[in-house]
């Protein structure tokens, strides 16, 4: 999901660089709110992190990575996981990449903005306690379906107005790689969540983790 450097111009980089401060700090006070969810943000950095750095390819204008967007999601919750994605791409480019950080911002919005898109069209009510649908492996897969479907529009859309003429099949070949990614991240999140759910009564699953609010299918 990463823009490379030159695809989109300075212009349109300072665009992303005022919305993604602009998202970010409207949800800002949701964290401020909530002190805890600092330090489920470092959780969710970190995670991100690790996952990002296990696997990633070149696939056609971008790269191919196991980002482990839902399985951060729903073990700990909406507001960490948005900064923690914006916050583990910024070290990622400080420790390992220092010429993705120009583009911190691009490649910030390509998985926010799914994200955003997740949370309220299809996630936010599995965290509500009168919401009778269990979580089940059909559940996590639509999350994941309309997530990286999000984040392929994404880079299509930056790649659309990039600088870099981009062949649509070299586009396609992007999205269509994230399909084995869908097939299988469902099955690694819901048996992160089973597992924290055998603690959720643990002081430490309970204060870092948010699994106590989902109810999973038998």
């Amino acid at each position: 999901m990463h823009i490379e450097p030159g695809f989109v111009s300075a212009a349109k980089v300072l665009g992303a660089n005022v919305t993604v401060i602009g998202l970010l700090g409207f949800y800002l006070k949701n964290l401020i709110r909530h002190p805890a969810d600092i330090v489920k943000t470092l959780l969710a950095a970190v995670f991100f992190s690790v996952f990002m750095q296990s696997f990633h390819m070149n696939i056609g204008p971008s790269e191919l990575h196991f980002i482990g967007a839902m399985s951060i999601y729903l073990t700990l919750g909406f507001i960490p996981t948005m900064f923690g994605f914006a916050l583990g791409l910024l070290l990622q480019g400080l420790l390992f990449e220092p010429m993705d950080l120009p583009h911190l911002a691009v490649n910030s919005l390509s998985l926010i903005v799914p994200l955003i898109t997740v949370h309220h069209v299809a996630g936010k009510k599995l965290f509500d306690g009168s919401f009778k649908k269990r979580l089940s492996w059909p559940t996590i897969l639509k999350l994941d379906g309309i997530y990286y479907a999000g984040v392929t529009s994404m880079v299509g859309f930056w790649l659309f107005i990039g600088e870099v003429e981009t062949p649509f099949s070299a586009w396609l070949a992007f999205p269509t790689s994230y399909l084995a990614v869908v097939a299988v991240e469902p099955f690694i999140t819901l048996l992160t969540v089973k597992m924290l759910k055998r603690y959720e009564n643990s002081p430490a699953v309970k204060r870092l983790f948010i699994v106590n609010k989902l109810r999973i299918e038998s």
